[in-house]
């Protein structure tokens, strides 16, 4: 990985865990941050709306940092379920999941509406975290930088150069989330070498270099350093492997 951009380890609880799991996982990940003086790289939690509050208030003090999984659209009004940006800023969430491969395909989700959610988070100090990545049959038919390059350009690519700084890739192979499958690290470089080339088209090498981005497919402590330790590979967007507090150190210290 480049020394000069952030490395960054987000756990994605996803829909899981109680309040009382989510606030014994923290406190386990607070200890062990703690005792193994870790400091290479940044960590985010993504828990269910709900812990936000919760979880933000038992961080305090100690290098995690909180962000929500998805938001709203809209910015307030009558939309009954939805939670807007500025509700998670005056909760403490400081970043936002937008495009995760689940809202895209259990809810539909456009890469014009995440252009629409990222605006409004850029515009109230919370960092997207912009996921993008191929379905099996898109890359079985050739078909992945072209599905990435589609996503790059109407999700994220209208921002200014100073707003796309404020920004964080997630690659998810969408074939590898769940399916214990896991893009071989050539794949992984390879694509991640080429939305970077992508970036530097649209902005400058400069700014390319800076955006961090993530590996999001079935990452987990087995895999974390050898797909860490590739050139374009910035740290991980970690789903199932983040919900035990052991695992997910072991991938943090991969780093």
């Amino acid at each position: 990985m480049n020394d000069t951009r952030k490395k960054i380890v987000a756990g994605n609880w996803k829909m899981n865990l109680s309040l009382q799991e989510a606030q014994s996982l923290t406190a386990e990940l607070i200890g062990m941050i703690q005792d193994e003086k870790h400091n290479a790289c940044e960590v985010f939690l993504f828990p269910p709306f709900v812990y936000i509050n919760t979880i933000n208030k038992q961080i305090q003090d100690n290098p995690i940092q909180v962000g929500a999984q998805n938001c709203a659209d809209q910015l307030s009004g009558a939309y009954t379920g939805e939670v807007s940006v500025s509700m998670l800023n005056s909760i403490g969430a400081n970043a936002v999941l937008i495009g995760h491969s689940e809202r895209r395909t259990y809810y539909h989700e456009s890469n014009q509406t995440c252009a629409t959610k990222i605006n409004l988070a850029i515009q109230h100090n919370i960092i997207p975290f912009y996921c993008i990545g191929e379905t099996l049959n898109e890359r079985n038919a050739n078909q992945q930088f072209e599905i990435i390059e589609k996503q790059l350009n109407d999700g994220i690519f209208h921002l200014s150069a100073e707003d796309f700084s404020k920004c964080v890739i997630a690659y998810e192979p969408v074939w590898a989330i769940g399916t214990g499958l896991t893009a071989s690290p050539e794949q992984a470089q390879e694509m991640h070498a080429f939305i970077r080339s992508k970036i530097a088209d649209k902005y400058s090498m400069e700014i390319a270099q800076k955006v961090s981005i993530l590996y999001g497919g079935s990452c987990n402590d087995q895999n974390a350093k050898e797909l860490f330790a590739l050139t374009d590979v910035d740290g991980g967007l970690i789903g199932g492997a983040s919900l035990k507090s052991r695992n997910f150190m072991n991938i943090i210290n991969a780093i």
